[in-house]
């Protein structure tokens, strides 16, 4: 399950990226927005992941 979870945020980050510089080469400063955001929850959801691999014991 935790693949899974890290794949998940691997793409959001991945397609807020990607929305951020379409939005930046079109001039679109709403799609720029919402690339921003879905990378940030990108980047939420693998710290949280990275936070639950720590604490698992070994």
């Amino acid at each position: 399950m935790a693949a899974d979870e890290k794949a998940q945020a691997k793409g959001e980050q991945v397609e807020g990226k990607a929305k951020q510089v379409v939005g930046g080469a079109v001039g679109n400063e709403s799609l720029k927005a919402e690339g921003q955001a879905k990378e940030s929850q990108g980047d939420l959801r693998a710290a949280k992941e990275k936070a639950k691999d720590a604490v698992r014991p070994k």
